[in-house]
């Protein structure tokens, strides 16, 4: 058997390309430019309208990317969004625009995803990224030092560790924060000579960095958690507000559960979620109605958990039940594998939660036609 000349080491240094795309391929996670490039790059091709400065696509294309459709040449964008036109058409004119965009609204309703394909979409690159917490330093939004440049040359531009948004001012890119009201108010505050001033200033060096034209930032707000950070008013007014709602109705939200959890099992080599669409449908009627405090007839008034039982959650049950029926069942997901998911998600505070339960299963899920398989399995898992 005749063996190729050409080594493993060799063919990747010839084609760097094609180890990106290798190594894009296994990532767990890949980043909306890379798991999406064949959709942006298509969009790209035949996107004839007006750009702003350095955006890879025009307005028109950045929201057809998100909300989906299908171009002149049969390629089918799928929807990365689901939800109302409006609010995407909102947020990507915010963008051209000198406003920055804060993206607000309770847990699980996209924002962080939103973010990401807006970045991607713009610029082409989604990892310029402030990840906001309670201990996140002024650094992490201007800039840092290479102290051992710093203590052998002293302050200068090769001794400076540029922040993401201070790379994306630089390079005319879209940076984003997240959980922007987790980071303390001081440290928010930074931002608001960079949103108005469009300028960060280096003063160590007598120096600063102008932002050029395409730069602009994407910042992310939980409203319902507590012990967040207000914004300041002169902050708040730097940005354009655009607040992502829940899903307006079951269908809309088991479309995207549906969506997102194919999305997962296809890089988990999971069961395709089709096969349990029904379970899907249950476990999102089941987080609706606790999350409204009222079934989905509006006949039974029932009291709420004290979780959010966001769609976020809904997905990471429903994706926890693939890997429990494809590992140990038959494939198909059943009542059985969401069960335990389910209770995990509502039963936060064991002592209140795990009455608000009980009451639903009895009062709600035990009368329910066609639901009885369901009802024996989260009696089991909450015995």
């Amino acid at each position: 058997m005749t063996m190729p000349t050409q080594s493993v080491g060799e063919s990747a240094a010839a084609s760097p390309a094609g180890a990106g795309a290798a190594a894009a391929e296994e990532a767990l996670r890949p980043h909306a430019e890379d798991a999406f490039a064949h959709e942006l790059a298509a969009l790209a091709a035949q996107d004839d309208r007006p750009r702003p400065a350095r955006w890879r696509l025009s307005p028109w294309a950045v929201a057809t990317y998100l909300l989906g459709g299908t171009l002149p040449d049969g390629t089918v964008i799928t929807p990365k969004y689901v939800g109302p036109r409006r609010i995407v058409e909102v947020a990507v004119t915010t963008l051209a625009t000198d406003r920055a965009l804060l993206l607000l609204g309770v847990p699980g309703t996209a924002k962080t995803w939103v973010s990401e394909h807006l970045a991607a979409a713009v610029s082409g690159d989604s990892t310029l990224l402030v990840q906001g917490t309670a201990g996140t330093p002024e650094e992490a939004i201007r800039y840092g030092w290479n102290y051992a440049q710093l203590l052998a040359h002293g302050p200068s531009r090769d001794a400076l560790v540029p922040s993401p948004v201070m790379r994306a001012m630089a390079e005319g890119m879209t940076a984003r924060v997240e959980e922007l009201t987790r980071i303390p108010a001081d440290v928010q505050d930074t931002l608001i000579t960079i949103l108005s001033e469009k300028t960060l200033p280096i003063p160590e060096l007598g120096a600063e960095t102008q932002a050029v034209r395409g730069f602009n930032l994407i910042a992310t707000a939980n409203d319902r958690d507590r012990g967040v950070n207000d914004l300041s008013s002169a902050l708040r007014r730097r940005f354009n507000t655009v607040v992502l709602p829940l899903p307006e109705s079951v269908e809309a939200e088991v479309d995207i559960v549906s969506r997102r959890v194919d999305q997962l099992g296809r890089s988990l080599d999971l069961p395709s979620a089709p096969a349990g669409a029904d379970e899907i449908r249950r476990v999102v009627t089941v987080f609706r109605e606790l999350r409204d405090g009222v079934t989905a007839d509006g006949r039974t008034k029932i009291k709420s958990p004290s979780g959010t039982l966001s769609t976020a959650e809904a997905i990471s049950v429903v994706a926890g039940g693939l890997a429990l029926a494809a590992h140990f069942g038959d494939g198909r997901l059943r009542a059985g594998d969401v069960a335990a998911g389910i209770l995990g998600a509502v039963v936060r505070d064991p002592a209140a939660d795990r009455v608000v339960w009980q009451e639903y299963l009895e009062a709600v899920v035990r009368e329910r036609e066609g639901w009885k398989d369901f009802y024996r399995a989260c009696r089991e898992v909450s015995a």
